[in-house]
């Protein structure tokens, strides 16, 4: 056999299977290579969306807890606000009340003073009666009696 035969044969038996792989088999390999490479890129896609969106919700949901912050804050300086309204109304309330007290406190004491006095008042006059008796020597009739202390109380 000649060299140059072998070779033109194998050449020939290469070119056939170039052929038939380029034919049937390259194909589909292809078409698998670039259905993966498509499954890849959308693959790549969507994990870059779903990065973005998932910085668009982190931004939101350092947005609504901020808001959520302000408002807290916001609810409790309105509570403290209104608790030291509350203990301003106390305080006023019971500033009324020891006025009221007082007041009430006073008049007790006027009423105490003025039945103190006028029974002082009779007193004095029993006393001075008894003394006017014992300096005249004499006793007085009852109604001359109640006269005369009428008419101390009435100076007094």
């Amino acid at each position: 056999m000649n060299i140059n035969a072998t070779i033109i044969g194998q050449s020939i038996a290469f070119a056939v299977f170039v052929w038939f792989c380029m034919k049937y088999v390259w194909p589909p390999i292809m078409q698998i290579l670039n259905t993966r490479k498509k499954e890849i890129a959308d693959g790549l896609a969507a994990a870059a969306r779903g990065n973005e969106e998932l910085e668009v919700a982190q931004l939101k949901v350092t947005e609504q807890l901020q808001g959520a912050r302000e408002q807290a804050q916001e609810i409790i300086d309105l509570a403290n606000k209104r608790a030291g309204q509350i203990v301003d109304e106390a305080k006023e309330q019971a500033r009324e009340e020891a006025e009221r007290v007082k007041a009430a406190a006073q008049a007790d004491i006027e009423q105490e003073l003025n039945r103190a006095r006028e029974t002082l008042r009779a007193q004095v006059a029993v006393l001075a009666v008894a003394g006017a008796e014992r300096i005249l020597g004499e006793n007085l009739d009852e109604s001359a009696n109640s006269r005369l202390v009428d008419d101390l109380v009435a100076e007094l």
